[in-house]
């Protein structure tokens, strides 16, 4: 059994989102505030066993007019259940697959309430909602108009009061079939827990932190447990009966030490207080003694020991991690009634790793609780789901590229939280290609386009040594959307394979500027008679070499005619969120060049001597100088990003990133407004 999906509606940036799950481990990305923390939260309040604790500011931003469509109609003197069905409540939706326990379905059998036995999944809502008997007077009470900020004031007060969380079990083929159901019933079914971001390793002050003895501590707990595992309650008894004779020496000895320090209360001379006399009793509790007393040492040579904090933070990060996670395996061991699913929210565990560390992190997740099933459970699988959720594109780039589900925000016409899987966008056929060659290069590079804000391709070391500067050059022209403010991840990838990335950068509907080269060729007959195309002068090109540009103009020809190319518009270079920008004639000239070195010639004639009235000849003395470059590109770059400023920027460059800087964020916009730039 495992949650298969979840949807959530009206909670903070997550106006109305599906999230589906991996079997084993899902994998969260995306920018800051983009909703990943509020996914937890909503599992967190729901899951915690009591009243939640949500307020307005919990509510989605476009839920909030509903209040006051609500108050409006109340004011209007409709009735009560059409004054009900405006006003907005927060909702959790989990889908369960349960077709590997249709034979014994244990404690989910209370939430299946389908007649039909070909179905294999259970659905369950949770819904913090406005209670019933009377409490719309009571949310509304005083309102005589709708002005929002009165409005809010007093939502702000009554929803914690006037709202409460309902669980009901729903027919997954008939919404209108439901029924209610107990929060302890659900808490016998499944099992959350949490390993929270801040996990206070790096909070050492005058006195030491000892988070990893308090984890310790919740250990011994559960295996006090009278249904933990026989070999728990064995440890665990053992213990207590090294304490209990500690506490027989404590009773006679220590006791008597004790109160011979006690003055006696006659020596007040006061009547009364003679008898009866003060006595001392103190008690040990092992519980209390790991939780207070035990530390987590490390032992060196020579019977050296050094506390927790001597470690570094990335290894305490991660020996805490692996004890939350055994702490949750023991508790699952422990529980009265054997749940059948346990989701487990571990986020940022990158903190404080190493990038070669967090790879493994995430490689190994899963191989830990199969050695706790093969070891301390007799084989018997622990069912465990991991929700991960990362800003590392280490963690990121190496997880399984199905199991990735990217978390973006817009405003349309508020902002919230939209989610795209990986999985089921790219496991047609037809991106089989495309699928590969991209979790190739990110598993290789480690590029951050995940958590970008915006993105470029480019051809190769040149371009990504003078980009700074060229970025640069451009913030200068702009007033405002500087560049150089804005988080842009910047992919070296070539002209060879940057299609590969069209289908990617469209579904992260990321706003990604192209850079690259002409790759003009001649078509001509080589000696035995066979056409070839020949890299030249753009003059005297036929044809286009670049399979990125073929690419973006769908054309099916192995080498596209060069004159089709260069008559292209500016709008026929945009589709969607992506711009293409290669070569063309610098301003005032008609001169072009094929590759990044002879355009940037072209545009700095001057800086390379070769400033001629024709234009002819400065193609043809640009092109042999940029052929002297070919095998010396990187020094070509680092001389004039280090040393020969002021000079140009070529203008097809300065062109794509000029369109770059229009929006402070893909995802302000729509993909319409995008095209009609």
């Amino acid at each position: 059994m495992y949650i298969k999906n979840v949807e959530i509606k009206n909670f903070r940036l997550l106006k109305n989102v599906t999230l589906t799950l991996q079997k084993e481990s899902t994998v969260i990305v995306g920018r800051n505030n983009s909703g990943k923390t509020s996914l937890t939260e909503i599992f967190r309040r729901f899951f915690s066993g009591k009243n939640p604790a949500f307020t307005l500011a919990d509510f989605s931003l476009a839920s909030l007019d509903r209040f006051g469509e609500a108050l409006q109609a109340k004011i209007d003197g409709n009735q009560e259940p059409a004054i009900r069905s405006l006003i907005p409540s927060i909702d959790l939706y989990i889908t369960i697959d349960y077709s590997d326990n249709k034979d014994d379905y244990g404690a989910l059998s209370e939430f299946i309430i389908d007649l039909d036995e070909n179905t294999t999944e259970a659905k369950i809502k949770f819904s913090y909602e406005l209670k019933k008997e009377g409490k719309l007077d009571s949310l509304f009470y005083d309102l005589t108009s709708n002005d929002k900020t009165e409005l809010y004031k007093a939502l702000k007060q009554n929803i914690p009061n006037l709202f409460t969380i309902c669980i009901t079990a729903i027919d997954p083929s008939d919404p209108n079939n439901f029924t209610s159901i107990e929060f302890s019933k659900l808490s016998h079914c499944i099992g959350i827990d949490f390993i929270n971001a801040q996990r206070g390793l790096d909070d050492v002050t005058q006195s030491e932190k000892d988070v990893l003895g308090k984890v310790l501590s919740n250990i011994f707990k559960s295996a006090t447990a009278h249904t933990a595992p026989p070999e728990m309650q064995l440890k665990s008894k053992e213990l207590e009966d090294v304490v209990h004779a500690l506490q027989e020496t404590i009773d006679t000895d220590f006791k008597e030490k004790v109160d011979a320090l006690l003055p006696s209360l006659e020596h007040f001379g006061y009547p009364g207080l003679s008898d009866p006399n003060l006595s001392t009793e103190t008690s040990l509790d092992v519980k209390t003694i790991l939780e207070s007393n035990t530390k987590i040492r490390y032992q060196q040579e020579n019977g050296i020991t050094f506390p927790e904090t001597y470690n570094g933070l990335g290894s305490r990060n991660l020996i805490y991690i692996l004890f939350k996670l055994f702490e949750f395996f023991r508790n699952f061991q422990s529980n009265p009634i054997e749940i059948q699913n346990h989701m487990i929210f571990i986020e940022e565990p990158e903190a404080h790793l190493h990038p070669q560390m967090q790879e493994v992190f995430i490689r190994k997740l899963y191989e830990i609780t199969e050695q706790f099933s093969k070891t301390m459970n007799n084989g018997k699988k622990w069912p465990v789901q991991f929700i991960v959720s990362t800003h590392s594109t280490h963690i990121a780039n190496e997880a399984q590229f199905e199991s990735i589900r990217y978390f973006f925000t817009k405003a349309d016409p508020k902002l919230e939280t939209y989610i795209k899987d990986l999985n089921a966008e790219f496991i047609a056929d037809d991106k089989k290609e495309d699928r590969e060659f991209i979790h190739k290069y990110l598993t290789l590079t480690k590029c951050d386009l995940y958590f970008a804000d915006k993105a470029m391709l480019i051809e190769g070391p040149t371009e990504r040594i003078l980009m700074p500067s060229f970025i640069k050059h451009i913030d200068e022209k702009l007033k405002e959307k500087k560049l150089s403010s804005q988080y842009i991840s910047i992919v070296e990838i070539g002209g060879a394979y940057a299609h590969h990335f069209y289908k990617f950068l469209d579904f992260l509907e990321l706003k990604t500027l192209i850079i690259t080269d002409l790759d003009s060729t001649e078509k001509v007959l080589s000696e035995n008679g066979k056409v070839v195309y020949t890299s030249c002068r753009v003059s005297k090109g036929t044809h286009c070499s670049n399979a990125g540009i073929k690419n973006w103009f769908k054309d099916t020809e192995d080498n596209i005619e060069l004159k089709k190319i260069r008559e292209k518009k500016c709008k026929e270079k945009i589709d969607g969120y992506r711009r293409i920008a290669y070569q063309i004639p610098e301003e005032g000239k008609k001169v072009c060049g094929r590759s990044f070195e002879d355009a940037f010639i072209i545009s700095n004639s001057k800086l390379f001597d070769i400033e001629v009235p024709n234009d002819d000849l400065l193609e043809e003395r640009s092109f042999d100088k940029a052929s002297d470059f070919k095998k010396k590109k990187t020094d070509f770059a680092l001389q004039f990003a280090l040393t020969d400023n002021p000079w140009n920027t070529p203008y097809y460059i300065e062109e794509g990133l000029t369109w770059l800087a229009k929006n402070s964020s893909t995802n302000t916009e729509s993909k319409e407004e995008a095209k009609n730039e």
